[in-house]
């Protein structure tokens, strides 16, 4: 328990901010400032738990806050924070700061319920990584839903409609599954102890029928899998990512993926052990093939969002490959590639962004030359698309290289073809920076290099996958005791 409630403080500070903000909608400048000063206090408190921390987590929870709420149905408001959900706190403060920047001069209707939106997701991602109560963390899921469709769908491109609607109908699905299985672990636990509760430390010492506990894992892993997303449950997203605005598409690939992938190795793992080992090769499978298919997919494209969009279903495939694994170097890896996937194709989104606001056109076709009319732009693009590549120094090598040797020490086979995924994705990226940076400039067009405040989105990006790639160290000390914890079985 801490002496003051900083994880609620953290939590809730985006909610008490959005009133204000919607109360000041004939005031569109105002708005922005409101916002862009309740994200940077979010990042101020996640960088004070930081020094609290210390540098080293050890195994358990660094900060917890219990209060009770529901004691008669076994729900309670518990939090709690350790070294995986504290870089999750520092990625999705810094991202949304970011939306914030990035949509500055592109939002210019409605603009208090577009930042009231951004600082409604942020609260329900705080929460998503912060509750140890899994009514809680139901909650909190579901609260992701209606700002990002409220975003997609007013503030999109012209297939915005359709594009909200099919994000928002595999999202309902699969909180679906969450919540039949969190209903049927809750009542399973009640029956086995007498005890009906929704707290995480105690239903993780559920002993299960294997039959109930397959069936349960299952019910978990759907809904987890259709958000980070998983072949084949990946319709959505290419859609929700090219029509989405540019603030949009970095949230959902930076932060509203990442939650699945989070929920899969914090619950549904650990929850399930029997289960998810059984599992395995089936998660392998799925994962190895949506890094091949996206990168394979990737190729034919002619849209320059929609590119990037199925690269990042192909990095989360890596994510899960090291999940299911579910070794210590793998499972580091992992965690580092959720980080580096935020940070590098998020950059990505939101250089095509700022092309379109210049072209009008996302198309690969009528790109080209920027190396010389926009050298600033192309120096950070190429730095980016090298990072997404997996270039030894930068950021994506480090988790894609763990994976890959937690992979193979169990499972050989998997590692050779996660590798010939990766190798895919060298050919497209290259196909990318080659189109853009390099390929003949349409005739009479001049382009404004970087504004200042576009090179204050970037130069932060760009600093992180340059830091992470030669000294990871210190994420590493972080990751080192929970999953640690989290391999132990708690």
């Amino acid at each position: 328990m801490t002496s003051l409630p900083l994880l609620s403080m953290l939590i809730f500070l985006p909610t008490l901010a959005a009133p204000v903000v919607l109360a000041l909608s004939g005031r569109p400048r105002l708005c922005r400032w409101t916002t862009l000063l309740a994200t940077g206090a979010v990042l101020l408190l996640v960088l004070a738990l930081f020094s609290q921390a210390g540098g080293v987590m050890r195994p358990g929870w660094h900060l917890t806050e219990h209060r009770a709420w529901l004691p008669r149905f076994g729900i309670a408001y518990d939090l709690s924070c350790d070294g995986i959900s504290l870089i999750l706190l520092l990625l999705t403060a810094i991202l949304s700061l970011l939306g914030v920047l990035i949509s500055w001069r592109s939002v210019k209707d409605g603009v208090a319920l577009f930042h009231a939106a951004l600082l409604l997701t942020e609260t329900a991602v705080l929460g998503v990584f912060l509750a140890a109560d899994l009514f809680l963390f139901y909650l909190f899921w579901e609260l992701q839903l209606l700002p990002i469709f409220l975003i997609i769908g007013r503030w999109g491109h012209s297939g915005r409609i359709r594009a909200g609607v099919q994000f928002l109908l595999f999202s309902i699905v699969g909180s679906l599954f969450l919540l039949i299985g969190l209903i049927g672990l809750y009542l399973a636990h009640g029956a086995a102890t007498g005890q009906y509760t929704f707290a995480l430390a105690a239903l993780l010492h559920t002993r299960l029928d294997p039959e109930l506990g397959g069936w349960l894992f299952a019910a978990f892993a759907l809904a987890f899998a259709v958000k980070i997303p998983l072949l084949p449950l990946h319709a959505w997203l290419p859609d929700a990512h090219t029509e989405a605005p540019t603030a949009g598409s970095v949230i959902l690939a930076g932060l509203l993926l990442k939650t699945g992938a989070y929920g899969l190795l914090r619950l549904a793992f650990p929850l399930f052990p029997s289960a998810a080992a059984g599992a395995a090769p089936l998660l392998l499978a799925l994962g190895v093939a949506g890094l091949c298919y996206s990168a394979w997919i990737a190729l034919a494209q002619s849209d320059m969002k929609r590119l990037v969009a199925y690269s990042s279903i192909g990095h989360m495939g890596l994510v899960v490959l090291g999940i299911a694994a579910w070794n210590t170097i793998a499972l580091t890896g992992s965690l580092l590639q959720m980080v580096n996937h935020a940070l590098t194709t998020g950059a990505l989104f939101i250089m095509v962004g700022m092309l379109d606001e210049r072209l009008g056109t996302r198309k690969l076709s009528e790109v080209g030359g920027l190396w010389h009319s926009m050298p600033r732009f192309s120096g950070l693009f190429l730095l980016f698309a090298l990072s997404s590549l997996g270039l030894p120094g930068l950021n994506n090598f480090v988790g894609e290289i763990l994976i890959l040797f937690g992979i193979f020490r169990a499972w050989p086979l998997i590692a050779v073809l996660a590798f010939g995924g990766l190798v895919l994705t060298l050919v497209y990226v290259l196909r990318f920076v080659q189109e853009i940076l390099f390929g003949p400039p349409p005739v009479g067009r001049v382009l404004d290099d970087l504004s200042g405040r576009e090179t204050l989105i970037l130069l932060p990006l760009a600093l992180a996958v340059v830091a992470l790639g030669v000294f990871p160290q210190p994420l590493l000390r972080l990751l080192a005791g929970p999953v640690q914890l989290l391999l132990g079985g708690w």
